[in-house]
């Protein structure tokens, strides 16, 4: 019997502590301190993937400058592996807070300092594939969108930890850890989910890259091989006597 790769052992452990996990959340976790208890145990997802959502987005602007500075487009493949990444966790991030405020604020969308926030985290993050998109040459691509990530670095940062903090700013979004709506075992929970969460986008991560550096290898290969097809030797050309008005080779 064959021994199973290491990705096939990492999936099939998350593919166990899966369902694991859900069932903490919705069967063994006590119910947290809000207008709807049971319904915002929603939180347990809603907020580990907006942590780790932040965490790929930070990521990617220090691969892109790896790319800047070595020109090397595995850096490239890596930074877009996490925009992707940290795109589709920061959408899932927006869905369940809207839910989460449908289910207790009785509203889909309320325009909170939070959500407001975050969604133009969301539309920078849309905005860097846009650009990505307007370039055929991947190396072009690769240092117009990896300049674009260095000058969103800071909106980043902004848009995520300093501005739904500022004293300024009121929200009604909940911090359900400085407010102590989670007692010991739900905190247990939380950071259960939190770590299944990070290790399951961190394999995905690592098969995108994998994905993304065969796919730049094979075309590098088909490059070289259009180019030796078009490479051909110069012909010969020989002169031809031709026969004149008379009927006699010139």
């Amino acid at each position: 019997m064959k021994l199973l790769r290491p990705t096939k052992w990492i999936a099939l452990f998350l593919g166990v502590l899966m369902p694991v996990g859900t069932i903490a959340t919705f069967l063994v976790a006590p119910a947290p301190k809000f207008q709807q208890p049971d319904l915002a145990r929603m939180v347990f997802w809603h907020l580990p993937v907006a942590l780790v959502s932040s965490v790929f987005f930070l990521l990617a602007p220090y691969f892109a400058f790896r790319q800047l500075k070595t020109s090397d487009m595995k850096w490239d493949i890596r930074a877009v592996a996490c925009m992707e990444i940290g795109s589709v966790l920061g959408v899932l991030t927006l869905l369940t807070g809207m839910l989460f405020a449908q289910v207790q604020w009785r509203t889909w969308w309320n325009w909170d300092p939070r959500q407001s926030s975050y969604l133009m985290v969301m539309l920078i993050a849309a905005a860097y594939f846009a650009l990505r998109s307007a370039f055929s040459d991947s190396e072009k691509r690769a240092s117009n969108s990896g300049g674009y990530l260095l000058a969103a670095v800071l909106p980043f940062f902004f848009l995520i930890f300093v501005y739904p903090k500022l004293p300024q700013v009121i929200s009604l979004h909940p911090n359900v850890i400085r407010d102590g709506a989670f007692d010991p075992q739900y905190k247990s929970v939380f950071y259960f989910m939190f770590l299944l969460i990070s290790l399951a986008c961190a394999w995905l991560y690592q098969l995108r890259v994998r994905v993304g550096i065969a796919q730049w290898e094979s075309e590098l290969q088909n490059a070289e091989l259009d180019d030796r097809h078009r490479a051909t030797t110069p012909r010969v050309v020989r002169p031809v006597s031709l026969p004149d008005q008379g009927g006699t080779p010139s």
